[in-house]
């Protein structure tokens, strides 16, 4: 099968500044708990050097049955304009072949509510999986996944309501 080329694009609202959100890709502490590889928490390794020229690299284990799949992500950064724009290149490796390659930009913008993320990713396919029919949407569902972790830690307030137990609409259908 040849490469697969294509791209995509993502928004997400916030209700906090963009410099809040830029936070959430700059600060190593705030990264690494949205932006983590599939698997186990022991496997997972992690190393940020955020600035243009800099890069990032992790690492984990994912099993799934009796499968064990070894993971890790390169990424160098190109541009970064604080609160803006952050442009960087990111190889995607299991079990030691690079499967894709993407050019991601990462776009802040102010929005009446908050501020508005555009992440748009230009991808290079090199080995699919299978017929490589599902990559793409898996690769675009694992993005939205890492950006709604990201929306959780830099704008929790959002999520407060989410995890409550739910309240019986009629009060007497509480003591049955």
């Amino acid at each position: 099968m040849s490469v697969r080329h294509g791209s995509f694009s993502l928004d997400l609202d916030f209700t906090v500044p963009r410099s809040e959100v830029f936070r959430g890709f700059a600060e190593a502490s705030l990264r690494t708990r949205w932006f983590r590889l599939p698997g186990g928490s022991a496997t997972a390794r992690h190393d940020l050097d955020f600035r243009t020229g800099g890069g990032e690299k992790a690492s984990n284990v994912f099993v799934s049955g009796d499968t064990e799949e070894h993971l890790a992500y390169r990424s160098r950064f190109l541009d970064i304009v604080p609160d803006t724009r952050i442009v960087y290149v990111y190889e995607a490796e299991v079990d030691g072949r690079v499967r894709w390659i993407s050019l991601v930009t990462v776009e802040f913008a102010d929005d009446p509510a908050g501020s508005r993320l555009t992440w748009t990713e230009q991808y290079t396919w090199l080995v699919p999986t299978g017929d490589g029919s599902q990559d793409v949407a898996h690769l675009r569902g694992g993005t939205r996944l890492l950006l709604n972790g990201l929306s959780t830690v830099v704008n929790p307030e959002r999520h407060l309501g989410l995890h409550r137990t739910r309240t019986p609409i009629h009060p007497d259908t509480a003591a049955r």
